[in-house]
């Protein structure tokens, strides 16, 4: 599986920085101040590299490691943009994602941890970016289990499993119809909009992915997580990536 062919001329359009602004390695956040926040609470000698349309990048460092920060933005157009420009004109080796998710099993509350094993799309987004049939991506296992030696380490407890990337947000949306037609031998357990664009376009390039999640809401509860709080609450999962990435 090979990415899409660039044409020679085409120069980034959406991350405005020179390539050695940005660190090999990047946490992303979906809201770019949720970026800001993770960059200014917990990276050293920070800077701002890129804010074109208003889509945050920071680069600083984290116990003496060089770390970037970006925003993706919602859904997955969104995310192809920028993972696959951070891979192919910026030189990033690894990715993790940091975001929420609404919860597909009973037993999780706000705020659980997910770490995605898999994502699963009933659209066609592998086909149109490079003509793989697929509805399943895969996170990188190396760096996936570099998130749980931590999470051991620090004792907190992660749920694994396969995690749907929707293309609307699952409360605005009747999803049932497509969740009852995930093939017999896949649990869902929790729904996103964003990991199945990054894991497959970092697999398309070689270059390692991973996606961990916060549960802010579940069909079956009745707690759900509101604007500010998911802004500023997130933080034993950023800590986690923090430290799994620079590992």
């Amino acid at each position: 599986m090979k990415p899409p062919v660039v044409m020679d001329h085409i120069k980034s359009a959406h991350i405005n920085c020179a390539k050695e602004d940005l660190a090999s390695s990047v946490i992303m956040p979906g809201d770019p101040l949720r970026a800001k926040y993770i960059a200014e609470k917990y990276l050293s000698d920070v800077k701002l590299v890129s804010s074109a349309r208003n889509m945050y990048a920071y680069t600083g460092t984290y116990k003496g490691k060089r770390v970037s920060v970006m925003g993706s933005g919602m859904g997955m157009p969104s995310m192809s943009i920028y993972a696959f420009e951070l891979f192919y004109f910026f030189g990033v080796e690894r990715i993790i994602r940091v975001g929420t998710c609404g919860g597909l099993l009973e037993e999780m509350n706000v705020p659980d941890i997910i770490l995605a094993t898999e994502s699963y799309n009933e659209g066609n987004f592998a086909y149109s970016y490079n003509g793989d049939p697929t509805h399943f991506a895969y996170p990188s296992k190396s760096l996936n289990d570099r998130i749980q030696s931590v999470a051991q380490e620090k004792g907190k407890k992660l749920f694994l499993g396969t995690v749907m990337t929707t293309e609307q947000f699952g409360f605005y949306s009747d999803n049932e119809h497509v969740l009852a037609r995930v093939p017999s031998d896949t649990q869902i357990i929790g729904e996103e909009m964003e990991s199945f664009a990054l894991f497959h376009i970092a697999s398309s390039f070689q270059k390692e992915a991973a996606c961990l999640l916060t549960v802010v809401d579940s069909k079956f509860k009745e707690t759900f997580m509101s604007i500010e709080e998911r802004e500023r609450s997130l933080d034993d999962m950023i800590v986690l990536a923090l430290d799994a990435i620079i590992r």
